[in-house]
């Protein structure tokens, strides 16, 4: 008899998305995943709102889940900035015992050397940039945007007293990757971010470089098979399609690392 996974999943989007019943942040992901068994949910937090904020809704969501399902716990399976999210809720806002393991891809757990940098721009410009993003994702969706609180929470000083403030949780399997990319032109959104990033912290996904992301049992850097690599938004297969024609010595298709993520939770008993 085929194994399946003991607890949902809970997907928890990145910073400038949401989850949409149109349009799905993780692209063929989810069906992917409920082809093996699986209960998959989606975290519906805001988009730029405040870790604190999305990790009250969270909590909520989670809460929400297991009424549901009747489940025990969740696993969690987090994309950038949802990781921090995620851990918010788990370690400072006692859902622990709720939350079986926490898988975060390229989340940005110590900060961002490139963002520092960024810092350095004149205040009212920030604040500019700020208040326009606000705008946006009030319009599409968000309760609670403040994306002048948020882009300084990936600074490297504000990550790291985050990281002191909120300690992982007994009892929680916390698990991470990273990404990267091989070519700045490998994708068309993120080349001019990727060679900034590069030029200041070395290979990145176009946004994070992997120490950066390291967190928990660190399983390693994907790189994808082929001379492309994988970006931040291969990372959720925004290009909804096989990365590589030809199978090689890395990933050819995103959707295969997300399933394996889920084989080996099984095997773990999650």
């Amino acid at each position: 008899m085929e194994k399946l996974l003991k607890y949902p999943i809970l997907m928890v989007h990145g910073l400038g998305f949401r989850d949409n019943d149109l349009v799905c942040y993780w692209g063929r992901i989810p069906k992917a995943l409920e082809a093996m068994g699986c209960k998959v949910f989606f975290g519906n937090q805001d988009s730029v709102a405040p870790v604190s904020q999305n990790g009250a809704y969270l909590v909520n969501r989670i809460q929400e889940i297991l009424e549901k399902t009747g489940a025990d716990k969740v696993n969690i399976i987090a994309h950038s900035k949802g990781g921090l999210d995620s851990r918010y809720a788990i370690s400072q806002l006692g859902a622990a015992p709720m939350v079986a393991s926490l898988t975060t891809i390229c989340t940005p757990h110590h900060g961002s050397k490139t963002v520092d940098k960024l810092m350095e721009l004149p205040e009212w410009m920030i604040r500019a940039v700020a208040i326009c993003a606000d705008i946006v994702f009030r319009f599409a969706g968000d309760q609670h945007p403040d994306a002048y609180k948020v882009f300084h929470t990936f600074t490297t000083e504000i990550a790291e007293k985050f990281n002191e403030d909120t300690p992982d949780a007994e009892g929680v399997l916390y698990q991470s990757y990273a990404f990267v990319m091989k070519r700045p032109l490998s994708d068309p959104i993120l080349w001019l971010s990727n060679l900034v990033v590069n030029k200041i912290e070395g290979e990145n996904d176009g946004l994070l470089p992997p120490e950066a992301v390291k967190w928990g049992n660190f399983k390693g850097i994907i790189r994808g098979a082929g001379n492309r690599g994988l970006s931040h938004l291969d990372e959720i297969d925004l290009r909804r399609r096989p990365l590589y024609r030809k199978p090689g010595n890395g990933i050819t298709d995103i959707v295969d690392f997300y399933t394996q993520i889920v084989m080996e939770l099984i095997e773990a008993g999650y």
